[in-house]
């Protein structure tokens, strides 16, 4: 359980109704494949042992007690597989029959667990025949066990730290107020259920849409197993839908209307990360006792788990087409939204940028015309100031220029050629020397003729920096490291493309879609370093690396905590075939050695919107040390 990965696995068997010796033989063919697999949560349906669709012969004293000895027989076939396995039958207890989940463990019964809600209305008439379970516990004798009856139980595992399990069948989920949330409060971060869920024409989007939900709000994982084929047909068919999620994530689910296994794995070290940034969520394995909870251990064979699931390369972009326009429009309004309000507070009237013909200045100036537009401002109050220099190539000053007058915006020209060599003269650095200081004098040089303009025109200078570039420190400190509102501040290189992209396919205009699509194809630099044959000499990725592996790194640094180590196992499966392991485990070092180091650069950045769920301003989402140490980051990528 390497990582805080588990294998789970939700079963729906062929049944027979009522043959409760033929139903044991197919859980425990089912039991056994899903234990080879590494499935070490296995959830079976509700009442799977004897049929949900029973009715009144769920009142015959045999097919109670042939249900009984088939949990028992269940029971022992779970000797020697360390996991947690959910079966579901009827249970007689002081003259009423429950609805419960029984819960084995290495040949032992850990529980059972009644059902709270009984549906009786519709196709349904569980009242009819099932007693509802009670928030409480206490212990019955089952043989020579004592073994624990009640709603209020969990099952916790020392092989994974803060793995905690509960359950809960079927229509309870439905119901207002889920015994799920009540387990998830008293520190559950698991939950399970075996369900009976029949098929009609849209409810299997509700379905998922219901387990979805309740595992983002209850920051758990979610596993929900369900009846199918086998049950009688008489008045309903039920499907085999079941739904593996993880915090409001589809892990997996099965097509419906078939039988067997659906697998994924589930990170509970993600869900007890998500809980710990989340203040507001309000649980605690400390008051477990005084919630009324009786807490049961179950181990597990210490393994590394093999990893089923995907990784999206790129978290901060939709995979799906709708959904990454419709993010597209949103970020964008967002950022337009922001600077609109900084603008109209200010009473400003004009703005100034540099444009280079690049990716992050092509975005800032469509957020500002779109911005601009809000406020019905004419576009020629927006100077864009192009500052050609030893780097600048043809195309991109081309691209830049052609693009600011189709987007009815003021062009201004200032080649800073004799600015920045008469400073390298002021400093005594020689021109023929291109280190850091022949970069950052032009950066600076930029920077102060944009504060400049500003002020002659009463504007304000927009930043058009990225996420990414403030997450390495790529940067010039106080040179496009500074501005007065930053609009990109908090949009990763990644999401950048598809921004501009989206713009180029939804502006209407063939000229500016033509030279938005030629910004799209030039390789990412800051064009500080002077060209060859031409052609752009200095790619920002040869220096630093992809900007889609440190974006992937970003994101679950930052958003999550992952350690090291972890981020390294999935970026190799999520990066397989396209980048090697060694490639990834270099760029990886390189990150966190930028992010630490850079920090400083961070902790003064200009106000901006934040767009997404990562953001580094130090007045809201990013309260780091400058001076923080790397050591113990480093230290576990070395032993690899």
């Amino acid at each position: 359980m390497k990582d805080g990965f588990v294998k789970v696995a939700a079963v729906t068997p062929k049944i027979k109704v009522a043959d409760c010796i033929y139903n044991t033989e197919v859980i425990e063919k089912y039991l056994e494949e899903a234990y080879e697999n590494g499935a070490k949560i296995i959830v079976f349906p509700e009442l799977c042992i004897t049929g949900y669709t029973c009715q009144d012969l769920f009142w015959q004293e045999q097919l109670i007690q042939e249900a009984k000895a088939s949990l028992k027989r269940i029971q022992e076939s779970t000797e020697g597989k360390k996991a947690l396995v959910f079966v579901g039958l009827p249970w007689e207890k002081e003259g009423k029959l429950y609805n419960v989940a029984a819960v084995c463990s290495d040949g032992r019964l850990l529980g059972l667990i009644p059902k709270r809600y009984l549906p009786n209305y519709n196709e349904f008439y569980e009242a009819r025949h099932f007693y509802p379970g009670q928030e409480s516990y206490d212990y019955i004798q089952i043989d020579d066990e004592s073994v624990c009856f009640g709603m209020n139980q969990f099952f916790t595992c020392e092989e994974i730290q803060g793995l905690c399990v509960a359950a809960e069948i079927c229509e309870d989920l439905w119901a207002p107020n889920p015994p799920s949330n009540t387990h998830a409060m008293a520190g559950a971060n698991l939950i399970v259920n075996l369900s009976a869920s029949d098929e009609v024409t849209g409810k299997s989007s509700y379905r998922r849409d219901l387990v979805l939900g309740q595992s983002a709000r209850l920051l758990c994982g979610y596993i929900y197993a369900s009846a199918g084929e086998g049950e009688s047909s008489q008045d309903l068919v039920f499907s085999g839908h079941n739904i593996i999620a993880e915090n409001g994530a589809l892990l997996a689910q099965s097509r419906r209307f078939t039988t067997g296994i659906t697998y994924s794995e589930l990170d509970i070290q993600r869900l007890r990360a998500e809980r710990r940034r989340m203040t507001t969520y309000d649980c605690g394995m400390d008051r477990i006792d005084s919630n009324g909870y009786e807490v049961i251990p179950f181990q597990l064979d210490l393994e590394e788990t093999k990893l089923t699931r995907k990784f999206d390369p790129k978290p901060f972009v939709p995979s799906s087409q709708t959904d990454r326009d419709s993010r597209c429009e949103e970020i964008l309004t967002i950022q337009a939204l922001g600077l609109k309000k900084r603008l109209e507070h200010i009473n400003c009237r004009h703005i100034v940028v540099g444009i280079s013909g690049g990716l992050d200045s092509t975005l800032a100036l469509v957020v500002m015309a779109k911005a601009f537009d809000m406020l019905s401002l004419p576009r020629e109050n927006i100077v864009a100031v192009t500052m050609p220099c030893f780097g600048t190539t043809s195309r991109t000053y081309s691209n830049a220029c052609e693009m600011t007058r189709t987007l009815g915006c003021t062009l201004r020209e200032i080649n800073i050629k004799e600015a920045v060599m008469m400073h390298f003269r002021d400093i005594g650095h020689d021109s023929g020397v291109q280190d850091v200081t022949y970069e950052n004098c032009q950066a600076r040089e930029r920077t102060q003729i944009l504060m400049d303009i500003a002020n002659q025109i009463g504007g304000l200078v927009v930043g058009t920096g990225d996420l990414s570039e403030l997450a390495l420190g790529w940067a010039t400190y106080n040179g496009d490291h500074m501005s007065m509102y930053a609009v990109n501040c908090s949009v990763p290189k990644t999401l950048v493309r598809h921004l501009v992209k989206y713009y180029a396919d939804t502006c209407g205009d063939e000229g500016l879609n033509r030279v938005l699509l030629d910004v799209l194809d030039t390789p990412v630099s800051p064009e500080l370093l002077p060209p060859k044959d031409g052609e752009i000499a200095q790619k920002t990725e040869d220096l630093v690396g992809p900007y889609e592996l440190h974006d992937f790194f970003l994101y679950y640094v930052l958003r999550l905590g992952f350690p090291p180590m972890k981020i390294y196992r999935i970026a190799k499966l999520a990066f397989e075939g396209i980048y090697e392991a060694d490639f990834i485990l270099k760029w990886l070092k390189t990150f966190y050695w930028r992010f630490f180091a850079q920090q400083f650069k961070r902790s003064c950045i200009p106000d901006g919107p934040k767009v997404g769920s990562v953001a580094v301003s130090p007045r809201g989402d990013l309260r780091m040390p400058s001076d923080a140490c790397v050591r113990i980051w480093r230290e576990e990528l070395d032993r690899i």
